[in-house]
């Protein structure tokens, strides 16, 4: 007999599955969507943005330095930091206005636990372990009724928990066997079509969804090749997200998670194992734009990380667990064409325990900034409501259109 509980959990896996839409409104009359990339294990920001202006760098990054000059020299975004070359689409943008970095930043944590940076991170909390919710759901559901459709997006298997709470969430994931699993949508909703009507609303809801996301996919993007850490996974989850974003009655607030950025071995600089993942990332920040179309003047997306990594390279020609790292933002809506910085500098005594480049920037700042610039939420629900006790931490201005 076939148990309807485990038949529940299966299609929430292969599926989309919905709440019922509430409203949004948002900051001076715009249509705003705000996207969230986190990269799990830790960015090397020393590497992704590199401070190549800053004596100490290259001693301190044998084997894996980024140069101005050579074969992939850095793309330089000043006089002082340059880009890693693997970020092509990135170094486009921000030559637009459309792209930023915000250097040396870091959450409350300081001690160096993936699951315990990654928890305060997207939960939004001083610490690990206060609460199941995530800031960006709790951001989500502090917003005013408005004229427009408020519901988040999760892409992935699970739900990142920077959207987990109690605003309604859609989510998606590419599929493993799509047609396979049309098949199988099909004959459960035939088995439960008058028994349980309801559950076969949310199934068709799914459904719909899932080909939203997958139309117009090419040819082998069908969810077969790639996971969340390598180029061609983020390259889907980030077109599939933007074709729901993009709809005029879809989520405006969406959460994605790429996983693999624990470089403790054979990092690489400007070619190997970190530039193939920035590669990855870079390419899904162009399927943003390309994708969203119109909706991209708009749009914001943040791409931030658990905690950096080590200023020197260890014996594996890798970095270890670190502080203090860089925050990226993308979009339409973004301020863009500068590094926002106060460099602490490389030098021993200015790293953090002498091992760390030392935060100087709360990156709860730059979420509460885009925040308030793009959704309208005040300081007063951010430091309350979305970042319980950072009352202290002011929301960073100019960082939108």
């Amino acid at each position: 007999m076939i148990q309807r509980r485990p038949l529940l959990a299966a299609a929430a896996g292969m599926f989309a599955w919905a709440h019922q839409p509430r409203l949004l409104s948002a900051a001076g009359g715009r249509d705003p969507r705000l996207v969230t990339i986190v990269l799990r294990g830790a960015l090397d920001g020393l590497s992704a943005v590199a401070p190549l202006g800053d004596p100490d760098y290259a001693g301190l990054r044998e084997g894996i330095a980024l140069t101005r000059d050579g074969e992939r020299p850095a793309l330089m975004l000043d006089g002082f930091f340059g880009l890693h070359p693997a970020l092509p689409n990135f170094a486009r943008l921000f030559a637009a206005g459309e792209a930023l970095a915000v250097h040396a930043v870091a959450s409350p944590y300081r001690d160096r636990s993936h699951f315990d940076g990654q928890d305060v991170l997207e939960s939004g909390q001083m610490g690990p372990g206060i609460t199941a919710s995530g800031w960006l759901n709790r951001a989500l559901a502090a917003l005013p009724p408005g004229p427009r459709v408020q519901a988040g997006l999760g892409v992935g298997a699970m739900t990142p928990l920077i959207l987990r709470g109690a605003a309604p969430v859609l989510g998606w994931a590419s599929p493993v066997a799509g047609s396979a699993e049309d098949d199988l949508a099909e004959r459960v909703m035939a088995l439960y079509r008058h028994r349980d009507p309801a559950l076969v609303a949310a199934l068709q809801n799914g459904v719909a969804t899932d080909r939203m996301a997958r139309r117009n996919a090419s040819p082998g993007a069908d969810g077969r090749r790639g996971g969340s850490d390598t180029a061609d996974g983020m390259r889907r989850a980030a077109v599939g997200a933007a074709r729901l974003l993009a709809q005029p009655d879809g989520p405006r607030l969406a959460a994605l998670a790429f996983d693999g950025w624990d470089t403790h071995a054979n990092e690489g600089g400007a070619a190997g194992r970190l530039a193939q993942l920035l590669g990855g990332l870079d390419g899904a920040l162009a399927a943003f734009q390309t994708t969203l179309g119109a909706a991209w003047r708009d749009t914001v997306i943040i791409v931030a990380t658990e905690f950096g990594r080590t200023a020197r390279v260890n014996g594996t020609t890798g970095t270890d667990h670190g502080t203090a790292t860089v925050a990226l933002l993308a979009g339409g809506a973004v301020r863009g064409g500068r590094v926002v910085a106060d460099w602490p500098g490389l030098q021993a005594a200015q790293l953090y325990e002498g091992r760390d480049l030392r935060a100087t920037i709360d990156v709860r700042a730059v979420f509460k900034g885009v925040l308030a610039d793009l959704l309208g939420l005040s300081p007063a629900v951010l430091g309350r409501d979305v970042f319980p006790g950072s009352g202290a931490v002011l929301p960073m201005p100019g960082l939108i259109v």
